[in-house]
């Protein structure tokens, strides 16, 4: 599986994941290190991909799909121009339905 999103409200995003990196560390209390959490919110304010990745969690994703279940998942994430007219977003042969991979690990290891 591979996404591709356009973020329309940035800051949206990275306050959202602030708010999530703070109620975490609230229901964690002293399991969440300051320095984790430090770390945590510089990521999501440098990067509004690290900011999503905070607040996606990839096993919600595929949980409730029949017949799927969640071996491994990564985070990646690249800046690209996209074209929607672009021969380079079309389908492949490659892409096809029986090999599905999903990239979503982020700054909190989710």
């Amino acid at each position: 599986m591979e996404l591709v999103l356009e973020i329309g409200d940035a800051e949206a995003i990275t306050g959202a994941a602030l708010q999530r990196i703070a109620d975490d560390a609230a229901v964690r209390g002293d399991d969440m290190a300051r320095s984790e959490r430090e770390q945590a919110e510089s990521a999501v304010q440098e990067d509004e991909a690290e900011a999503l990745a905070y607040l996606v969690d990839p096993y919600d994703l595929v949980s409730e799909v029949p017949g799927v279940e969640l071996a491994q998942a990564s985070w990646s994430s690249e800046r690209i121009d996209y074209d929607p007219d672009s021969p380079d977003w079309d389908l492949d042969e490659d892409d096809g339905a029986e090999q599905v991979t999903a990239s979503t690990e982020g700054a909190d290891g989710r």
